[in-house]
């Protein structure tokens, strides 16, 4: 029988130096990491995403709570609403600009409203007249609640002027 030949190994196993070490080591952190950071966006994907939308119909106070000539702004970021209050009555404006979205400003010096976003500009009424708002804000049903006085609005009941819709009674409150 002959003898077999010596097989050469061409990576001998030896010490590990501390640079292979902490080679070794920062390849399997990153690996666990990247598992990880996987695992949690997995895991994330399987629940719902919620957010918090406020109701659609909310009780604004008394009628005699707005001043006349004036525009209420206490609801502008919870509910998205202006209350208007004029000589006839009180009447609820939507606060998203008919542009892209944006939340007008009101200036009370200037007597409007004004998209910050892109110029577009509302009188007191809700009638855009500059800037490149296509149309009037929406107004919200507006009525009294007959168990306490109280003024509630309705923004899931939209009114649109260009309808014709500011002519309908629930889009007005007449005081």
């Amino acid at each position: 029988m002959k003898p077999r030949p010596k097989v050469q190994l061409v990576w001998e196993p030896k010490d590990l130096t501390r640079r292979d070490w902490l080679l070794s080591t920062s390849w399997l952190l990153f690996a666990v990491a990247s598992l990880v950071g996987t695992l949690f966006y997995v895991v994330r994907f399987l629940f719902p995403n919620v957010t918090y939308e406020p109701p659609l119909q909310f009780k604004a106070g008394l009628p005699t709570e707005f001043a006349v000539g004036r525009v209420d702004e206490r609801f502008k970021e919870l509910f998205g609403t202006w209350i208007v209050r004029n000589e006839l009555g009180l009447f609820a404006l939507s606060t998203t600009c008919t542009h892209l979205g944006c939340t007008p400003n009101w200036l009370e010096a200037e007597q409007k409203f004004k998209c910050p976003c892109h110029g577009s500009g509302f009188r007191k009424t809700g009638i855009n007249f500059e800037g490149p708002a296509p149309r009037p804000l929406e107004r919200a049903k507006i009525f009294i609640d007959a168990a306490d006085g109280q003024v509630v609005i309705d923004k899931s009941v939209q009114f649109f002027q260009e309808r014709g819709d500011w002519t309908n009674p629930d889009s007005f409150l007449t005081l």
